[in-house]
């Protein structure tokens, strides 16, 4: 274990975020919202800190292994997380009985995409404080991780090992290009072009610059923060919500395709087309489960409430979208929806977006491999002798991956296990319990029962659990829980 090269690193990075509190601060300064004072703050110690670990290792030079990659994406995304907290923590306009546990609960659920609050009055927060929130989220979304990675090897360090720890999905070895540095460039600037372009259609349908800004980060990122407690139910427009549909769809599938995308249009010998869309098999399923759950959910709300067709299925597809995908925006309450389609909806979310999008949960193509898997013990039944190949786009799926999907899954259910009986060791009832690990685990952010508005609520020991469980959720589980093994720590 390198520790000093860790210590290099975290230097650097916090030093590299202290950047993200200048862009608030000059919001706080043209809008005069009087929050600046807590965004200087929050920059000089963030950077001050940064300075201090960084110092003492400058010159000191090491590759990076496997293990240092782990130790660094985990402390970095915990003290991150810490940092992110200082200027929401420092804002004298926060609620009265503002505790850093909230401050804290707050920048992970940014960071994490998670979209969880425990703030109860969005519409009167500074508008600098809004803006941090988005971009919080927009920097987890694809991963400050990936853009330091991109960053690393400009001062004499690898980047790989970070990107494997950090990357979703069962495949980490898996490159766009053959050098690291440009796979992370291209996939910074696939996410850029999507915010950009998503900021511009916001705007305009309707929004004002600043809330087509905002709500670009919160959607590309697949987070859900809304400068407005009713999010995008505020807007009442049709035109927005088929624009965020659209860009959650699109943040949703594995930016690997978009990069394919890209890579045939600046290829002058091909002509352009989504034909390598419909070729991933992870896609198809991915827009399979969509619309099956929505077709589901949209007779049922015209079946069972008073609804029409018409705002069925407008209601219907957008919050379908949005839980599916881990967004977590809303136009209506979806927990108070009738008969199944709350658990529907909320199982959906376990599902996720595709491995490699800012999309949460187990990952779209984890559950398709489950579920081959089991298709083939079926047949095996059938044919005992028959040697049979679980194959995923027609190609093979190699044994370690298939053993790393279970070996998933199985840690994911007892880590689920484990924290719903810690909350509700803390008291909360069950619904809001099992709800709450839920969509923090699959940062997802809008629950059941006790959480379907807000985090609040609920007391200070099941907030930091859940913080936990929302790092646990962004690092997919195995990144975290590795560095707790003793075989982890021995050379």
């Amino acid at each position: 274990m390198h520790l000093r090269v860790t210590q290099k690193i975290i230097g650097i990075l916090l030093m590299v975020f202290s950047l993200a509190m200048l862009p608030p601060l000059l919001v706080s300064l043209l809008y005069d919202d009087g929050a600046h004072m807590a965004f200087i703050e929050a920059f000089a110690i963030t950077l001050g800190a940064g300075l201090i670990i960084w110092l003492p290792v400058a010159r000191y030079q090491k590759v990076l292994r496997t293990r240092d990659g782990f130790v660094i994406v985990v402390m970095f995304w915990t003290i991150l997380g810490i940092f992110g907290a200082l200027p929401l923590y420092l804002n004298s306009a926060m609620q009265a009985n503002w505790h850093f546990v909230d401050a804290l609960f707050e920048s992970l659920s940014g960071l994490t995409t998670t979209g969880a609050t425990v703030i109860t009055s969005i519409d009167s927060l500074p508008a600098s404080i809004l803006f941090y929130r988005q971009l919080l989220q927009w920097f987890g979304g694809m991963g400050i991780i990936v853009l330091a990675v991109a960053i690393l090897p400009m001062l004499g360090i690898g980047g790989m090992q970070l990107y494997r720890a950090e990357t979703p999905g069962p495949v980490k070895d898996s490159k766009l290009t053959p050098r690291i540095t440009e796979t992370a460039k291209h996939l910074w600037y696939i996410y850029l072009g999507l915010t950009a372009t998503c900021a511009t259609a916001y705007w305009a349908a309707g929004m004002s610059v600043f809330d087509a800004i905002c709500h670009s980060f919160s959607t590309v990122a697949i987070g859900g923060f809304s400068t407005h407690d009713a999010s995008l139910g505020y807007f009442n427009s049709p035109a927005i919500e088929g624009i965020a549909i659209v860009f959650m769809l699109l943040a949703a599938i594995n930016f690997g395709l978009h990069f394919q995308s890209v890579r045939l249009m600046r290829n002058k010998h091909h002509s352009f087309n989504l034909k390598h869309y419909w070729q991933d098999e992870e896609f198809q399923f991915f827009l399979s489960i969509i619309a099956t759950v929505s077709v589901i959910t949209i007779i049922t709300l015209s079946l069972a409430t008073n609804m029409g067709w018409i705002d069925s299925f407008r209601q219907g597809l957008f919050e379908v979208v949005s839980i599916a995908t881990t967004t977590g925006y809303a136009t209506a309450d979806f927990a108070n929806w009738p008969t199944m389609l709350p658990f529907l909806l909320f199982s959906a979310a376990f599902i996720g977006g595709c491995a490699g999008s800012t999309g949460g949960g187990m990952k779209v193509v984890r559950v398709l491999i489950v579920l081959k898997q089991g298709l083939r013990e079926v047949q095996r039944l059938i044919h005992p002798n028959a040697v049979i190949r679980v194959k995923l786009g027609g190609k093979a799926i190699p044994a370690r991956v298939t053993d790393a999907v279970w070996g998933f899954f199985s840690v994911y259910a007892i880590v689920f296990m484990v924290m719903m009986i810690l909350l509700l060791a803390t008291g909360l009832d069950q619904v809001t319990a099992w709800s709450a690990v839920g969509a923090t685990l699959n940062n997802l952010g809008p629950g059941l029962g006790g959480v379907a508005q807000h985090y609040g609520d609920i007391n200070a020991t099941a907030k930091w659990i859940l913080c936990f469980s929302m790092l646990l959720g962004r690092l997919e589980v195995f990144t975290l829980l590795v560095i707790f093994t003793p075989m982890f720590w021995r050379d």
